[in-house]
């Protein structure tokens, strides 16, 4: 049976088995975070669409150097308050560009050592 990689459908654990450059080849953007909140995972997506080299993110603190448009109530802290997550919302980007209408998809869960931002242009 073929797993799914599509935005909504795709679920954690078949996120962090995926090699690298399949991850790459999604056409959403993938963030990997440690729980410290430490890019693991920058996706050549998303580095494209964000505009950032992949070498300058991957080991930065994502909400306080790299998108801190998302270090708020409705993404960080979601990901510090609840350890089981797959949320689907609507976002606006704001930071380095002009303003970027995006769909999130939060995702943890316990039995994986990272988190994902899944981001939908």
């Amino acid at each position: 049976m073929a797993v799914s990689t599509a935005f909504d459908d795709i679920e954690i654990t078949a996120l962090a088995a995926l090699p690298p450059e399949v991850r790459d080849s999604l056409p959403y953007g993938v963030v990997g975070l440690d729980p410290a909140g430490l890019v693991v995972v920058y996706s050549a997506a998303e580095a494209r669409m964000a505009g950032l080299d992949r070498e300058s993110v991957v080991g930065m603190p994502f909400f306080d150097a790299v998108a801190q448009c998302m270090n708020n109530f409705m993404v960080a802290q979601r990901f510090e308050d609840e350890t089981e997550l797959d949320e689907t919302l609507p976002y606006v980007l704001t930071l380095r560009m002009r303003p970027t209408r995006v769909r999130l998809r939060l995702l943890a869960t316990s039995t994986e050592p990272l988190n994902y931002i899944l981001i939908e242009r």
